[in-house]
């Protein structure tokens, strides 16, 4: 069984690099595919690189939003292991809760991923590749950011799986990040969509016209 004998004064090792920069690589990630997935909507900037191709582009953006997932997710055990544990946090109770957490946000992304698609998951509607109605089913009617909740899930199972509360700071720190991204995210990928329906109703308006 754990102590609690341990000295608590330094909960979190401020004079570690490897937190800064984990913190950094949680920041850059949603900043980076916010700011490309714009450009290619604007100005279609991926699409032009890969001769037109629209989803080729959106695969090329996918694979490399993984990639920096991965970065992410490497830099982050990284920095747990630079940061002191806390005897608290050692005890099976919070291991087991640890180990759901995981579970619960690996469900959460790996479902998403499943009713979205690639395209769907990875910004396809910032290529003009659209889906054709809203998914409403699980994980959707749990939570309307599945994907986000559940890698922030995933985030503190891990802190207190490594029983760091340095990374229920960085846990704080990705949820806070994801919040933001959702405020710019969610009302542009509306009016896409909001978008389409006014093109939908006009042809169907020049339509009804043209047969008159």
């Amino acid at each position: 069984m754990a102590s609690f004998e341990a000295p608590t004064d330094k909960l979190v090792d401020l004079n570690q690099k490897s937190l800064f920069i984990s913190a950094a690589s949680i920041a850059f990630n949603p900043l980076f595919w916010n700011i490309v997935a714009r450009q290619e909507y604007h100005n279609k900037i991926l699409t032009k690189l890969f001769g037109g191709r629209s989803q080729v582009a959106c695969y090329a953006l996918a694979f490399t939003i993984f990639t920096l997932g991965l970065l992410r997710d490497f830099l982050y055990e990284r920095a747990l292991r630079d940061q002191p544990s806390y005897p608290l946090l050692e005890l099976d109770e919070v291991k087991y809760l640890a180990y759901a957490l995981i579970a619960v946000g690996n469900i959460l992304v790996v479902s998403s991923t499943w009713a979205l698609g690639i395209t769907g998951t990875f910004l396809g509607d910032y290529f003009g590749i659209l889906m054709d109605d809203i998914v409403t089913g699980f994980p959707f009617n749990i939570t309307d950011a599945p994907m986000y909740n559940g890698s922030t899930c995933s985030f503190l199972g891990t802190a207190l799986l490594y029983g760091k509360p340095a990374g229920i700071l960085l846990t704080a720190w990705v949820f806070v990040v994801y919040q933001i991204a959702l405020k710019y995210e969610n009302p542009f990928t509306a009016e896409i969509y909001a978008k389409r329906e006014r093109e939908r109703a006009a042809a169907a308006k020049k339509g009804t016209k043209k047969a008159q």
